[in-house]
């Protein structure tokens, strides 16, 4: 029966607690799925060209960590 009961103080800033942590991690998920789509486009790109695929890599890894940051 506790449970049903709300402290008035904490009701609204738990909800507003929840709100910012939704919002949070759907912004996490959208730069994510940003990195992801660069991931790709960076894979796909076939060059012969030495220095254009070693800024390929150079870009991956770069877009590789900032993927584990957001873990």
């Amino acid at each position: 029966m506790a449970s049903a009961v709300q402290d008035p103080v904490a009701g609204p800033a738990s909800d507003s607690d929840r709100r910012q942590a939704a919002l949070h991690r759907a912004d996490k998920e959208r730069q994510k799925q940003a990195l992801q789509l660069q991931r790709e486009n960076i894979l796909s790109q076939r060059t012969s060209n030495p220095a254009r695929r070693s800024a390929l890599e150079a870009a991956l890894a770069q877009i590789e960590a900032q993927i584990e940051a957001l873990g």
